[in-house]
């Protein structure tokens, strides 16, 4: 490569890294500016509070988000526990979908009496959609299964696991559990 191809490609990567820096302190120019309430921006002023209003609220609460199993002996089998969630909002929620922390650790779905699906934790296997609407006020709940000898000798000790409901929209609910894992 000649020099004068050698200046020209450094000038290019430094005119391309330059506008680059350019570009985001701009960007960065415009956002301040249109969060500056004193601004005489053509851009209506918006409050704290209509845009929290704009952002959607937890619409899935939990009776029990967390549980103590205490000492589990990886001998005696698989243990379970049942949260119930209720949509506490005034519209319809979509629960999209369910998975786990772990793949010792599945959650079967259930609705009234009908078992929605069982769900385990994303990478082990297919995780479906679940695609379940709640009503306002309605509930459900996840049978949590976790199998203490599914690590084994490793899986030894203090041991905590989450299962996620996420909705379509809003922010995802989480409930969980802790154990002490002994041989």
């Amino acid at each position: 490569m000649t020099r004068s191809a050698t200046a020209a490609n450094k000038h290019s990567s430094n005119a391309g890294l330059i506008a680059g820096v350019v570009l985001i302190v701009v960007a960065l120019a415009v956002a301040i500016f249109a969060a500056n309430p004193g601004s005489k921006s053509a851009a209506p002023a918006v409050s704290a509070p209509a845009v929290a209003a704009a952002l959607p609220a937890a619409a899935l609460r939990a009776r029990e988000a967390r549980f103590e199993f205490g000492p589990i002996s990886m001998a005696g089998g698989k243990v379970s526990h049942r949260y119930w969630f209720r949509n506490e909002s005034a519209a319809p929620v979509l629960v999209r979908q369910v998975y786990t922390s772990c793949m010792c650790t599945t959650a079967t779905l259930v609705k009234g009496m009908r078992i929605i699906g069982s769900y385990g934790m994303p990478g082990h296997g297919p995780l479906p959609a679940v695609n379940e609407t709640l009503a306002p006020d309605e509930a459900a709940y996840v049978d949590v299964v976790f199998d203490p000898a599914a690590h084994g000798p490793a899986g030894l000790g203090f041991t905590e696991r989450v299962v996620t409901i996420e909705p379509a929209a809003g922010e995802p609910l989480q409930v969980g559990f802790t154990a002490y894992v002994k041989p």
